[in-house]
């Protein structure tokens, strides 16, 4: 396994971002991994590495970069604060065009098949992921947003809204107990999918709640429901990354 961190020039600064990939074998199918909201930290990293020991390129950029180059927090109150007052500087605009730098560096990279990439983004990178596929649709293939938030909102880059644009295949796992992601907002979501004719699936795991995937998030973890989604990202990428 290959690691690194690397820096990635956007229009409003540098970008830390942490990449895995195969140790040889390369060009591989590239990932977007876009963090949830506590930051980038050993968790994520774990997470990343597991995708790229199933044979991508993994890129995993600091969506924080704008107020500090290194960000986690835990779920003490305080910690959640402080996540909180993180989080509200974040857009869909400022995601697509630091999606944008990261796709134009890819394309220097020789281990990065980068001209069909595959993007993943958990809780508030569900609408980044969105965001991203309806802004180059000639270069996100597919898309999964995994216990996604905010996927419907007035304003007019509402995921929902954006959807409708969309060409790549999109996978939303949605957990049953989420008050981020409640079953009118996804039925919301899924018709504005349905309009696109885009390939798409919705999903709900019984019983999770919200943050199911993190091994390290006490009991809202979900064993079962974290493997589900592993399988359905595994099976996504393969789709619609490996070439014919």
């Amino acid at each position: 396994m290959r690691e690194n961190w690397i820096d990635v020039a956007t229009p409003d600064g540098v970008m830390n971002t942490f990449t895995a990939c195969p140790d040889e074998g390369g060009p591989f199918p590239t990932v977007l991994f876009l963090m949830d909201a506590f930051g980038l930290r050993e968790e994520i990293f774990d997470m990343v590495r597991r995708l790229a020991s199933a044979g991508h390129f993994v890129v995993a950029p600091n969506l924080y970069y704008r107020r500090a180059r290194s960000f986690s927090t835990d779920q003490t109150t305080e910690g959640t604060v402080r996540m909180f007052e993180m989080m509200s500087h974040l857009t869909n605009v400022g995601a697509t065009s630091d999606a944008g730098a990261l796709l134009t560096w890819l394309t220097s990279q020789p281990d990065a098949v980068s001209d069909r990439v595959g993007a993943v983004g958990y809780c508030m990178s569900g609408p980044f992921v969105m965001a991203a596929a309806a802004a180059f649709p000639d270069r996100l293939a597919c898309v999964a947003a995994i216990h996604g938030a905010r996927l419907v909102t007035d304003q007019p880059d509402s995921p929902h809204l954006l959807a409708r644009s969309l060409q790549c295949e999109v996978y939303l796992g949605c957990a049953t107990n989420d008050k981020w992601a409640e079953p009118g907002v996804i039925a919301q979501l899924e018709a504005a999918l349905k309009h696109s004719g885009t390939r798409y699936r919705v999903e709900w795991y019984e019983g999770a709640q919200h943050g199911f995937v993190f091994p390290q998030r006490g009991s809202v973890y979900d064993r079962s429901a974290a493997e589900r989604h592993w399988s359905r990202l595994h099976a996504l990428f393969s789709r619609n990354l490996t070439a014919a």
